[in-house]
């Protein structure tokens, strides 16, 4: 089940970053879930929701995620979202995005 590492990492990442920057509360993380990762999203919140629920830091903490399209492109000149094949000249184009699980935003409070 890679979806508790991902949830982890995630969860480390947030803390890592809300600890350097004196934060008192972290209140949501943003990430984005590329369509060929084979993860399934939901599972990485819930697992995420877990993790907060023993921290102080995270309380009422939300992980929002988007969804990241497929995008490709090809040696022939062809850009698009086919994966398996260039419609253009048949080879297996090369996917730039899509791929991808990134932390993209943390919301945190700070004392003034």
């Amino acid at each position: 089940m890679h979806e508790y590492s991902i949830a982890y990492d995630i969860f480390a990442t947030a803390k890592r970053t809300a600890l350097e920057n004196s934060a008192t509360i972290v209140k949501k993380v943003y990430m984005d879930v590329g369509e060929m990762t084979m993860i399934n999203p939901e599972q990485v919140v819930f697992l995420f929701d877990t993790m907060c629920e023993e921290d102080p830091l995270f309380s009422g903490c939300e992980l929002e995620y988007r969804s990241v399209s497929v995008k490709t492109k090809c040696k022939c000149g062809y850009e698009g979202s086919e994966r398996f094949a260039c419609p253009d000249c048949g080879l297996l184009p090369e996917i730039i995005e899509g791929r991808e699980v990134m932390v993209t935003n943390i919301e945190i409070e700070v004392d003034d």
